[in-house]
């Protein structure tokens, strides 16, 4: 709930109920929860699900297990790069991936050493620090955070408290960086917080945006 030492405008009262029921992404390490997922001779759908909740950052550590083979386990620290290095497998691309998909390359890389089928491999997010992102402008706790999925704009706003007083709900944007420059995405927030006065029952038309690591959404 937000603090009671603010008054909350009828005008924003819509907006504020809203916010409550919408689910806030928390980190991984505050969870203590881990995303994780073994790489097999045949990957199994619960494995493929386990690793499709979440895409690893750069600054992310993982844990890699190899199992039957307790000196190939290790902990690594995603690089900037978005990469890491691991005992015959060599450097391993991670940033943007789901864990399923780097378990499944470092035990095909490994395999080269082994006769027989290779062992299983086991990847795990340890701290998902890498998803970071920015609310800033007039919501109530703006500042940086961590979530071990993608939120999307609404979910954001409810981890930065909501809206401050007299905040400009039809002009906030989502500042990304891309490999391309830095790019503005215009956010319509006010029709969405309007709740059912402004929007239709059934399937949104267009999705909420969610935001990547390191992304900004500017409340004005």
């Amino acid at each position: 709930m937000f603090p009671s030492r603010t008054p909350f405008p009828r005008s924003k009262m819509f907006a504020a109920a809203l916010l409550l029921f919408v689910p806030v992404c928390v980190a991984a390490q505050e969870t203590g929860q881990t995303v994780s997922a073994t790489a097999a001779s045949a990957t199994g759908q619960g494995a493929a699900l386990a690793g499709s909740r979440y895409t690893v950052n750069a600054g992310d550590g993982l844990d890699v297990f190899v199992w039957g083979e307790e000196r190939m386990q290790r902990q690594v620290l995603v690089q900037p790069d978005g990469t890491f290095a691991f005992p015959l497998a060599g450097t391993i691309k991670a940033s943007g991936r789901n864990v399923s998909d780097i378990a499944a390359e470092v035990r095909e890389r490994i395999s080269l050493n082994y006769r027989t089928a290779p062992p299983d491999v086991t990847v795990s997010v340890r701290e998902a620090t890498g998803m970071r992102f920015y609310v800033l402008g007039k919501v109530r706790s703006p500042g940086s955070f961590t979530s071990g999925v993608a939120p999307n704009v609404l979910q954001a706003l409810s981890m930065a408290g909501g809206t401050a007083d007299f905040a400009d709900l039809g002009h906030a944007v989502i500042l990304r960086q891309t490999p391309q420059g830095q790019t503005v995405e215009p956010v319509q927030l006010k029709r969405l917080l309007k709740g059912g006065r402004s929007l239709d029952p059934g399937n949104l038309a267009k999705p909420l945006p969610t935001l990547a690591s390191g992304d900004v959404l500017v409340i004005p």
